[in-house]
């Protein structure tokens, strides 16, 4: 049994076409709430990279007040899934907006990416 030397079990195959940085984008964005509505899973993809970028997400009401923020840096994979925690009054129910900027400190950056979507009314 041959040893490994490095972590690479968190990669796809080695034939995997990589993006440069220039050409890395987010390709998918979508959130849905918890059951408890205080709480939001989203679901981000980008494209494979050759170079890890940072990704910055940001959840406002309709009123462009900001409910939620995280920050991804380096991520080891181009498939994420993390829970943003709202920071709300009682009610979280409303529309809401989800975007999500990727970009490299040294440059370059893609194009903001939105998602709409609305936390339904308790039952």
């Amino acid at each position: 049994m041959e040893a490994t030397t490095k972590m690479d079990f968190f990669f796809a195959a080695k034939d995997l076409e990589r993006a440069v940085p220039a050409e890395t984008r987010i390709l998918v964005l979508s959130a849905e709430p918890y059951p408890d509505r205080g709480r939001l899973r989203v679901h981000l993809e980008v494209t494979p990279f050759q170079k890890r970028p940072y990704i910055a997400v940001t959840l406002r009401d309709v009123h462009g007040n900001e409910v939620a923020v995280s920050s991804i840096l380096e991520p080891l994979s181009w498939k994420l899934e993390f829970t943003m925690h709202l920071r709300l009054k009682a009610d979280p129910s409303g529309d809401y907006i989800l975007e999500a900027r990727l970009y490299f400190p040294d440059g370059p950056e893609a194009p903001l990416v939105r998602y709409d979507f609305t936390i339904p009314a308790a039952e």
